[in-house]
Parts: structure tokens; C-alpha cells; sequence
């Protein structure tokens, strides 16, 4: 499961019930920045284990790095906060994360499922500040024997 910019306390006070229903099957979340407190970094372990990177409105108990790269069941995978301008972003993404299989970003907080060059970046969006977006939102991804099967941006807000 992918998160991204969950601006606590403010948007998040506790884990919101539609995110719930998705954490509790989840074998692993990713956290793309703007967690803003590191309460909802432990909130969200107690469903499975959470890779995070830190976002610029993360405070200084937030402990993650910038940047991250990790493989799940043999996909490997980059995660930075801000991916910078949409203009050249899959080439910046890939020149940043050259053995990625697929990038995860937040910041902007507009869902994007993007592939080319043989590398796919996706964005979450966000589920509780969803801004000029129609419905807050969260990512999910099926991930088997290194491949991306599935990835899903999924609304979890009326």
C-alpha cells in the first residue's frame, strides 16, 4: 500500500476508516513524505512494516532519510518526496533512481500512474488533503516475482 502526504495532525488525527479497510491487507506500506509527525509513522506500523521517506513539512522527530531505495519480492523501487517539475520527471527519475523498476513520490498530492523508459513512477496522492483533486486518494500495488502485476490509485473519500 502507498501513502503519501498525510499532513498529521492537522488532516490526520487517527487513521481514517476507508484507509483502515485497505492497511489491514496490506503486506507493506510505503509513506512518500508529509507524515508531519512520527505518530502516524507508528500508527501505521501497527498494520504492517513502513518503508517512509521524509517530506518538507516533516518535523525533526520524523526520522527518515530523503530518499530511499528498497526491493519488495524482487522489485526495486525508489521513493523520494518531491520528484520536481512534471516536465522531464520520468528522465529525472530515472537518472536519480538508474536500477529502479518503479519510483514513488508525494508532494503534489495529485494521484499520477506514468511509464516510460522502462521505469513507472507513481504518486499516491493524498487521502486527506486532497486540494483541488475531486476525492482524497491512496495507491495500491500488486507486487509478484519482481514484477508489477497491479498498481491502483484508489479513492478513499466521498
Amino acid at each position: 500500500m502507498v501513502l503519501s502526504d498525510t499532513h498529521a495532525p492537522r488532516r490526520w488525527r487517527s487513521c481514517p476508516p476507508r484507509v483502515a479497510e485497505h492497511l489491514r491487507g496490506a503486506d507493506a506500506i510505503l509513506h512518500a513524505g508529509d507524515v508531519c509527525v512520527a505518530s502516524v509513522l507508528d500508527e501505521l506500523s501497527a498494520y504492517a512494516p513502513v518503508h517512509a521517506v521524509k517530506g518538507n513539512n516533516d518535523g525533526p522527530d520524523v526520522t527518515a532519510p530523503e530518499t530511499l531505495e528498497l526491493t519488495l519480492d524482487g522489485l526495486r523501487i525508489g521513493m523520494i518526496h518531491d520528484s520536481g517539475p512534471a516536465g522531464g520527471r520520468l528522465a529525472r527519475m530515472r537518472r536519480r533512481f538508474p536500477e529502479a523498476d518503479l519510483v514513488v513520490f508525494g508532494h503534489s498530492h495529485i494521484p499520477l500512474d506514468e511509464t516510460g523508459g522502462g521505469l513507472r513512477i507513481f504518486n499516491p496522492g493524498s487521502p486527506t488533503d486532497r486540494r483541488r483533486q475531486p476525492q482524497g486518494t491512496l495507491g495500491l500495488l500488486s507486487i509478484e516475482h519482481g514484477r508489477l502485476r497491479e498498481a491502483r490509485i484508489v479513492p478513499v473519500t466521498p
